[in-house]
């Protein structure tokens, strides 16, 4: 296929936290805001004068000063994040933005504070108390969590207008945002997609990481250029896959995945658009702020969330995403020594394979990463025997229908 115009553009955007857009929107007076997990609202840190930066650290391999503060056995996109700070790779924000995910995430986020990693003597961190079950009250709750710790402080700190106006116009930029991406993404259901899974996953990334009015126009060129591309004419992968998993923000994994013969159609990850770029619908007599508080506490798919029930619906999430996308198998990673995904991982691979509570089995392969991608070799070997299973599943079935 011809290469994307913005593709390169959009790779070298991604190579630092700080990018050439970052530093764009910051000259012009805009304050960038933080954030490092999905829970928190987009939109809220997307309002006028603002912007929100999901934090990354590309390239970060040896975090020894943060593994000496947090432990060898704490997650390394944690680790990573914290030695980046402490590199000074995000000297350029004005608050950060986290959540009580886990208990490394949130030691990760208080070193933030504790070490005055950021000189700005106006730097805000905020921690939300962020709710485990989902329904009206706990949204409720997250709202209050949202006014006291992020509206109320960044309001008298910076004078932030997070007016009912300000939070609407904010909304309707992100379900823009929103509509591009999905509109994009839904071109992989196609028998011979013209977008490969590596291409989605960096426009993906670069929607998280950089001022959305200012990437706005080049997603919307990219999706235009996509209408009108023409597909390889005979497809050049030899499965489809779905991945899911936690922190996969390194493009490079599903590069590999690809190499091995295996297109990545869906991504339900924690840097993935599924559900992370379905629009926020405003309901009728409900408040911006209401609104968001509901969407980001029910439709979030983290494992964080307890219950039977809700986990039976993570599963039937799963399964059905890979269907709608046509995917033959699921490829489920989770971060070494992330608890929640190493729980889920386990625990949705049986399930899936053997159809628990839902319409049928689907193939799975279970695979740990590290935030540098380290073990490559290995992961290539399994990922090539997941594909070869795959094929020789879809012969066996088809010479039992013929």
């Amino acid at each position: 296929m011809k290469d994307l115009k913005h593709l390169i553009y959009f790779e070298n955007l991604l190579q630092d936290a700080n990018n050439e857009l970052v530093k764009k929107a910051c000259a012009e007076g805009k304050l960038a805001l933080a954030y490092d997990c999905s829970y928190i609202p987009e939109p809220l840190l997307d309002v006028d004068g603002c912007f929100g930066v999901r934090l990354r650290a590309p390239g970060c391999t040896n975090p020894d000063l943060a593994t000496y503060y947090m432990t060898n056995r704490s997650c390394s996109y944690s680790k990573s994040i914290l030695e980046r700070a402490f590199e000074g790779g995000y000297n350029f924000v004005s608050a950060l933005i986290g959540q009580e995910c886990c208990t490394t995430m949130n030691r990760m986020e208080q070193y933030f504070d504790y070490c005055k990693l950021i000189p700005n003597e106006k730097f805000h961190f905020a921690c939300i108390d962020m709710p485990i079950k989902k329904g009206e009250w706990y949204a409720g709750y997250f709202r209050r969590q949202l006014e006291q710790k992020i509206i109320n402080p960044l309001s008298e700190i910076f004078g932030i207008d997070f007016s009912e106006e300000k939070l609407r116009k904010a909304i309707e930029q992100h379900n823009e945002l929103c509509r591009i991406i999905t509109e994009i993404g839904d071109m992989k259901k196609a028998d011979n997609p013209v977008i490969t899974g590596y291409e989605f996953h960096v426009i993906q990334l670069v929607s998280l990481t950089c001022p959305k009015y200012l990437i706005m126009d080049k997603l919307k060129e990219t999706l235009d250029e996509l209408k009108t591309r023409e597909p390889d004419p005979k497809p050049w992968f030899r499965t489809k896959v779905m991945l899911v998993g936690s922190e996969v923000d390194n493009p490079e994994l599903t590069k590999l995945i690809e190499m091995c013969g295996a297109m990545v159609v869906a991504d339900r990850y924690c840097f993935g658009s599924l559900p992370g770029r379905t629009p926020i619908e405003l309901k009728e007599g409900q408040s911006a702020l209401d609104a968001l508080a509901e969407y980001y506490l029910m439709e979030n798919q983290c494992p964080r969330s307890m219950g039977a029930d809700v986990m039976i619906d993570r599963r039937m999430y799963m399964f059905s995403k890979a269907k709608e996308y046509h995917a033959d198998g699921i490829i489920l990673e989770n971060m070494k020594f992330c608890e929640y995904w190493g729980y889920e991982r386990a625990i949705a691979a049986k399930w899936l394979a053997e159809g628990l509570n839902l319409p049928e089995a689907i193939p799975t392969c279970q695979i740990e990463t590290d935030y540098a991608n380290a073990a490559v070799g290995q992961l290539r070997t399994r990922f090539q025997a997941f594909v070869e299973s795959l094929e020789i599943k879809k012969l066996h079935n088809d010479s039992q229908e013929g």
